[in-house]
């Protein structure tokens, strides 16, 4: 069985990219990868990574950063737009000193940078840290996975920065039409979410119902969901458990009518709406009154009544 070692020496089973378009770099990176136990994907552009990165995933990626055509920093960019590619390290390989150049590379999301000529050593060690710090980080968050919950990291512009297998499979399972992709309102509802019932976070199908809470910070602008996918009753179950009387509550509710407009429509005081509700979140399995709205249609199984 091969072992595992993580210091500079040793990449037992790793895979690394080289994205460079001088053939003399690529041989003698290559060589100097191989004999330390890499398996090398070699791409001559940045066009020609990502269609590789299509068919592989590596564990880190030696990106040059000036190439005819799409160059290191966009091709950078376009790596960690990938929410199944952003945990992949990438270290930029560049004869580029100026500050700004170094800033624009760590801003489109490389971890680290080596100047050419490069020296196989520092290349390698550099290489080694960070592809172990990718797979720690990797695992702790898919040890969530485990609770039964799944993880989306959201970054400072409201995109999907990583996901856990568990959250990528279920926001496949809800959002086929959009290749598991959930629109950018769901996010920002789940940012400001008071409860994983509130009414943005729900989504329904095929009887399983998917609701997000925030997690917290986790640091440089980003934030942490947690998904939790549960089984619901269908449509007609919901509405033979509710009263006659909690299925007007419940439509009226759904109209945005407080619990005083309710009480004067319906002929009764706002307590008694108020217990009324308070059976109707309990059948529901919800917890605030939008959770309640949200699933009002499907529950009552007929036209909300109009006003």
């Amino acid at each position: 069985m091969p072992t595992t070692n993580d210091g500079p020496g040793s990449a037992s089973m790793r895979i690394v990219m080289v994205v460079d378009d001088a053939p003399e770099t690529l041989a003698f990176l290559c060589s100097a990868l191989a004999s330390t136990g890499y398996v090398v994907l070699v791409a001559r552009s940045g066009e020609e990574a990502l269609e590789r990165l299509k068919l592989a995933v590596p564990d880190g990626v030696l990106l040059d950063a000036v190439m005819p055509g799409l160059s290191g920093f966009e091709t950078c960019r376009r790596i960690k737009a990938d929410p199944g590619l952003t945990h992949i390290p990438v270290i930029f390989m560049t004869g580029l000193s100026e500050t700004s150049h170094l800033v624009e590379g760590f801003a489109a999301g490389g971890v680290d940078y080596v100047v050419k000529p490069a020296r196989p050593e520092e290349v390698l060690a550099r290489l080694a840290t960070h592809v172990r710090n990718a797979r720690a980080v990797r695992l702790a968050r898919e040890a969530v996975d485990i609770g039964g919950h799944g993880v989306l990291v959201v970054d400072a512009q409201g995109r999907i920065a990583w996901r856990s297998p568990q959250a990528e499979a279920w926001l496949r399972q809800f959002f086929p039409e959009r290749g598991g992709m959930p629109p950018e309102r769901w996010i920002e509802s789940a940012a400001h979410a008071q409860s994983a019932a509130d009414a943005g976070l729900l989504v329904e199908r095929d009887g399983v119902v998917l609701a997000a809470r925030p997690a917290g910070s986790v640091g440089l602008g980003e934030f942490m969901l947690l998904l939790h996918a549960r089984p619901c009753a269908a449509g007609t179950q919901r509405a033979a458990a509710l009263t006659a009387r909690e299925a007007e509550v419940l439509s009226w509710l759904a109209k945005g009518k407080t619990n005083r407009d309710i009480a004067e429509i319906l002929g009764m005081s706002p307590r008694t709406v108020n217990k009324h509700l308070e059976h109707i979140f309990e059948k529901l399995g919800v917890e605030t009154r939008t959770a309640a709205a949200a699933l009002a249609p499907q529950t009552l199984g007929q036209p909300l009544p109009a006003l």
